[in-house]
């Protein structure tokens, strides 16, 4: 992958772009070229006719990306984050997704703590930090450039807070994770006290967040992101039960209005219907947080 210090020059060299895009990505996004990528009429089917995840909607006729930016704020709407260091949300987690109409899901797991140089500032400062200085705008564009993608993608976004999260999987009735340690730490500032077992249990939404949030001191960030894979696995087994297929437009119209995201209820499905429809399962790369000497493919060829 370039070396930080390219990465920072790459985009230093797109200072007027940058402010640019920053201004108007959200109405770019929002109006995205993708007459035909979906239908013009979601197939909306009654919940005893779901008897797999294609039943939910008809799929997109073309491969569509999906920046997926999870931040440091119980809810969008609150004025701090109450995390380490507290101030204006960050992005804890940056995903981007990849659903094709046929073939596996595709999820790339971006670090957030890779340095990115921004115009007229001296120094580099984390991926993570550009969300509360430019929204997901800025995280859009710096992640485009990171990754070397074409004009326009991704096509849409979604921003979530752990309140959603949390939601998301009370809605699901609890997931089935193995932490692969027991996780303990207590942070009486952030209020957050992380007390979990090793080993396969079904977890609650609170557990969840728990999980997600755990740093080990010996692993840091890249362990966290090998717990977000644990959790993003197991959510995509949980949403692909057939039991749990009803409860998906559900679920969607009333986690949406939660989230911040150019995303409308019957694209949602759509890409539901996709990603979980895929006898191959999901395929999830992490992107790497150090110089490799050589970029990987954004997307890895399918098995």
């Amino acid at each position: 992958m370039p070396s930080a210090r390219a990465t920072s020059r790459a985009l230093a060299r797109r200072r007027s772009a940058v402010r640019l895009t920053a201004a108007g990505l959200g109405v770019a996004l929002g109006l995205g070229v993708l007459g035909l990528a979906w239908p013009r009429k979601d197939r909306s089917l009654a919940p005893e006719t779901l008897e797999s995840p294609a039943d939910l909607a008809k799929p997109p006729a073309r491969p569509v990306t999906v920046l997926v930016v999870g931040v440091d704020a119980d809810r969008l709407t609150d004025p701090s984050n109450g995390a380490a260091p507290p101030g204006p949300a960050n992005s804890d987690a940056l995903l981007m997704v990849q659903v094709q109409p046929a073939g596996p899901l595709q999820v790339l797991e971006i670090p957030i703590e890779l340095p990115v140089q921004l115009p007229g500032q001296s120094k580099p400062q984390a991926l993570g930090s550009l969300y509360r200085q430019g929204g997901v705008a800025l995280v859009a564009d710096a992640v485009r450039e990171l990754l070397g993608l074409p004009p326009g993608q991704p096509d849409r976004y979604a921003v979530v807070g752990r309140a959603t999260l949390r939601q998301l999987v009370d809605g699901l009735d609890r997931l089935d994770v193995s932490p692969p340690i027991a996780m303990r730490y207590v942070d009486q500032r952030q209020k957050l006290r992380i007390d979990l077992q090793a080993g396969l249990q079904r977890f609650d939404g609170q557990q969840i967040e728990q999980l997600v949030r755990f740093r080990s001191p010996t692993s840091g960030e890249a362990g966290r992101r090998a717990q977000h894979q644990l959790v993003l696995r197991s959510l995509l087994r949980e949403l692909a039960l057939p039991l749990k297929l009803p409860l998906l437009a559900g679920l969607g119209h009333s986690l949406l209005p939660q989230t911040q995201t150019n995303l409308t209820e019957g694209e949602l499905l759509s890409l539901l219907a996709a990603g979980l429809s895929q006898h191959d399962g999901v395929q999830i790369t992490a992107f790497p947080s150090a110089a490799s000497g050589t970029a990987p493919p954004v997307w890895p060829p399918s098995p």
